[in-house]
């Protein structure tokens, strides 16, 4: 019996490598993208080969994992596993992903893999001099973003049919759209390019090159917040530049399922999703709270200092870390109101990190619930339901008490990280808020996050960036089943 249990094991984790190592040769295609940039900067040539080296090496082990390990037969893999196989291609994309940064950039291999994780998981904190950065580099920060937004499992699932499928989806946390999963991971990356299509001529019209215009487009709509200006969008100093930028940002961070709501015309639904609500409620109070306690004291003029609010708040909510401004005179109530949407987050589902919109809904209903429960006699029954995309959803108690869970490992690592920045030296101040902004994949910096800090606070921020991409609870969970099966899946079958 243990011995067929055991050769079992290592079928399945044969099929696991298999899909891990198909994940690795669409990742190697994406490292050639900023080989792109060639035509139109030819004198850029001499770096060709920080792309093309990893970009080979990754695919000829990507070939041999995919065909040395691939099943007979398909195999339905479990959520465990699917999170595995994501487990293992995010950290295998984010150390190939670093090579061109350290032999195109010369960056250290602690510098080159915070940024590639930061990339990849859409955050956008950045030790990068974009000042003396090829289009190369600088196109290939975006296109991480643009592959990290998406999901590594959306671009696995657009290409792959089988019982696989579902098992990787729902490990990186991504609802179906429809059905049939192949058309959802359609549906959604036809959503995401459509975004991005339209973003590039937008900010083309109101001032940005088209170089500029491509790589924030991209960062805007992942959420993701890498620029091509020290200054971000700041540089441009632009009411016109702003709005477009904070409208991909919001379509960006919209749940992809409630995204298709609304293009299919269904407002009423739209209108009743709980992220939509709690949002709705979020940007507005946030943005006349700065505006009234931190930005009319700072700027020159009121239409500054609503630009400057309105800005700041929908880019810490939606996890995307663009900045117009510093924070550096800015006082304590509005480094706290950024610090709390950066934990609150984008919508669930989507590029945004955080804690997540629907989370925070869920528990502020559970309160409501809670208290109404309280209030009814012991012996009524309640129903308590919200609004996921276009269906009422009944939640359970062993929901709420999941999202509770989450809740306070988020919490949880957060306190861990930010005492870690702290130990490093950073004031208590400056480590909330960095490491939200880490945690939370965001991307604004108060000037903790640079080329030169220690590389003990940039693994901190790294592995917070990491946790927060894949929300913390699949690291684990992948980790330890793989430390559990390990000794079987290397020792002897009899």
């Amino acid at each position: 019996m243990k011995v067929r249990e055991t050769a079992y094991m290592r079928l399945r984790y044969r099929a696991v490598l298999s899909q891990t190592g198909f994940v690795m040769v669409i990742c190697a295609g994406l490292i050639l993208t900023p080989l792109m940039a060639l035509p139109f900067w030819p004198e850029e040539i001499a770096q060709a080969h920080a792309f093309l080296i990893p970009a080979v090496v990754m695919a000829l082990l990507g070939i041999i994992f995919w065909r040395l390990f691939k099943p007979a037969d398909e195999i339905a893999l479990t959520v465990q596993e699917g999170g595995i196989i994501v487990l293992l291609v995010w950290i295998i994309a984010c150390l190939f992903s670093a090579w061109p940064l350290m032999s195109g950039h010369g960056l250290n291999f602690t510098q080159a893999v915070f940024e590639s994780v930061s990339g990849w998981s859409t955050t956008g904190l950045s030790v990068v001099d974009v000042t003396r950065a090829s289009h190369m580099v600088l196109l290939w920060r975006s296109m991480m973003q643009l592959a990290g937004g998406a999901g590594l499992a959306i671009i696995m699932l657009a290409a792959v049919i089988g019982p696989t499928g579902p098992a990787v989806s729902t490990a990186e946390g991504r609802d179906l759209l429809v059905p049939h999963v192949r058309k959802s991971a359609r549906l959604v990356l036809i959503i995401y390019g459509g975004y991005i299509v339209a973003g590039i001529p937008a900010l083309r019209l109101v001032g940005m090159s088209w170089f500029d215009a491509a790589n924030h487009a991209i960062t805007a709509v992942s959420t993701g917040g890498f620029s091509t200006r020290v200054e971000s969008i700041g540089y441009w100093d632009s009411p016109a530049v702003e709005s477009v930028t904070i409208v991909l940002m919001i379509l960006g961070n919209l749940n992809f399922v409630t995204a298709w709501v609304l293009l299919r015309g269904r407002f009423r639904a739209f209108i009743r999703n709980g992220e939509v609500r709690l949002m709705a409620v979020l940007i507005p109070v946030s943005a006349i709270l700065l505006l009234g306690l931190t930005c009319r004291g700072l700027y020159p003029s009121l239409s500054k200092s609503a630009r400057v609010a309105l800005f700041e708040n929908v880019s810490a909510l939606t996890t995307t870390g663009f900045s117009t401004v510093g924070y550096g005179n800015w006082n304590a109530f509005g480094w706290f109101v950024l610090i709390v949407l950066m934990l609150v987050g984008g919508g669930a589902c989507s590029t945004a990190g955080g804690i997540k919109q629907f989370r925070i809904y869920l528990l502020w209903k559970g309160v409501i619930w809670e208290i109404r429960r309280w209030l009814m006699p012991s012996s009524a029954v309640m129903e308590n339901a919200i609004w996921e995309g276009d269906q009422l959803v009944f939640v359970s108690d062993a929901r709420l008490r999941q999202v509770g869970v989450f809740f306070f490992l988020y919490l949880f690592t957060y306190m861990l990280g930010v005492g870690t920045l702290c130990a490093y030296g950073v004031g208590l101040k400056d480590a909330l808020f960095e490491f939200a902004s880490s945690i939370g994949d965001v991307g604004l910096s108060v000037g903790v996050t640079n080329a030169s800090a220690p590389p003990g606070l940039l693994w901190a921020e790294t592995i917070g960036m990491f946790l927060g991409r894949l929300e913390i609870i699949v690291v684990f969970a992948a980790a330890v089943k793989l430390l559990r099966d390990l000794p079987t899946l290397v020792g002897r079958a009899d």
